[in-house]
């Protein structure tokens, strides 16, 4: 079965790829980012003997070729290796796809993977990848040196002759990436070249802002969180920000909310402010998409302008709306949504699966607001 293109990137928007050539700090980079943004990383080494469980040798020939010993492996010609080095990367690519696809579809997952200029035109849009390369020779030594492969270090050092393996090593990797390592500098992907004086705060930087990850510098010590009453000023700076912002699938219903101001009694909006500007808003409701009038109150509609995600907006605006229901009386609240790991890191917990108005199914998480 053959899938074309746009289908496979639909299926793949929640993925960012992380690639590039041997020692660019794939990573590296994949398990920072990770740490600093909650995010799921899929390790394409990782899998590989997960992937070789359910290969068949049919299929996939190189995944399941047996060496007796570091020997034989190592006592290829470069162009054997280098065949099989490919090869086994474009049959373990089915099975990464299938996964990403299956991972993806709720939460945001970085792939630590290595994709070619070709394969990632045929995958992503260059929003979602980025390149880490390093000039392409002698990479044998650094490879070895990382603590994650010390199984290829003790691998290729119980060789009956270890300076020789690591000798066509080198050469294959260097064979192998040189014209990728070409393609990618003068290709229109982004790309960030691992040198001598390169840092693992820097490089993140740069990845972040190319993913969106992160928005405009500013202090928080600007930032100030409000409620929005009726007829005020800043009632229709919210509903001028709502006209402009990005989230087209509620933008209509959120703009005949707030123009025609359907909050009762504790019903109200907030929104996140810098410098006056307003950058976020969220909602808390009696009722929300769903059929659950016995469920509330509900914190809706929690959205930031993507100049300035990165920040942990959205928890001061949460934050914020928990503390005025707890004002008012409330021990919890509700919040849904499509993702998994996103309302966790605020203290959230799963509770159902629940059915919306047009019948799809999202998350019920809850939240027990301290005394």
């Amino acid at each position: 079965m053959i899938f074309q293109d746009n289908v496979i990137k639909e299926y793949l928007k929640n993925v960012y790829f992380i690639t590039g050539t041997p020692c660019g700090g794939k990573t590296t980079i994949s398990k920072e980012l990770a740490k600093r943004h909650n995010l799921f990383v899929y390790d394409v080494d990782e899998q590989f003997a997960n992937h070789q469980k359910i290969s068949n040798s049919s299929f996939q020939p190189s995944m399941n070729k047996v060496f007796k010993d570091a020997d034989e492996f190592f006592g290829r010609t470069v162009e054997e290796y280098k065949k099989w080095l490919i090869d086994n990367t474009r049959e373990q690519l089915d099975f990464v796809l299938l996964d990403l696809i299956r991972l993806s579809q709720n939460q945001i997952v970085l792939c630590d993977c290595h994709l070619t200029v070709e394969e990632a035109d045929k995958l992503t849009e260059s929003s979602r990848i980025v390149f880490l390369i390093k000039e392409p020779s002698n990479l044998i030594d650094d490879y070895c040196n990382r603590p994650d492969h010390q199984g290829f270090s003790d691998f290729i050092n119980s060789t009956s002759d270890t300076e020789k393996a690591k000798a066509i090593c080198n050469v294959t990797l260097k064979s192998l990436n040189e014209k990728r390592y070409n393609d990618i500098k003068n290709g229109d992907y982004f790309w960030i070249e691992r040198i001598d004086n390169s840092t693992v705060n820097e490089t993140v930087r740069k990845v972040e802002q190319h993913f969106g990850l992160v928005g405009k510098d500013f202090s928080m010590d600007t930032l100030e969180v409000k409620k929005v009453d009726k007829d005020t000023d800043l009632a229709e700076k919210l509903i001028h920000f709502v006209e402009n912002f990005s989230w087209e699938d509620v933008k209509e219903h959120m703009l005949w909310m707030l123009r025609t101001w359907v909050f009762t009694d504790w019903e109200t909006a907030f929104v996140a402010l810098v410098d006056g500007q307003i950058v976020g808003m969220t909602t808390i409701m009696k009722t929300d998409y769903y059929p659950l009038p016995e469920i509330y109150p509900w914190v809706s509609s929690v959205f930031v302008s993507e100049d300035y995600r990165g920040h942990r907006i959205s928890k001061k605006l949460i934050d914020f709306a928990n503390a005025y229901a707890k004002e008012n009386g409330f021990d919890r609240t509700y919040i849904p949504s499509e993702h998994i790991g996103l309302y966790e890191k605020y203290e959230y917990r799963y509770l159902k699966d629940i059915v919306n108005y047009g019948n799809g199914t999202d998350r019920l998480y809850v939240k027990e607001l301290k005394l």
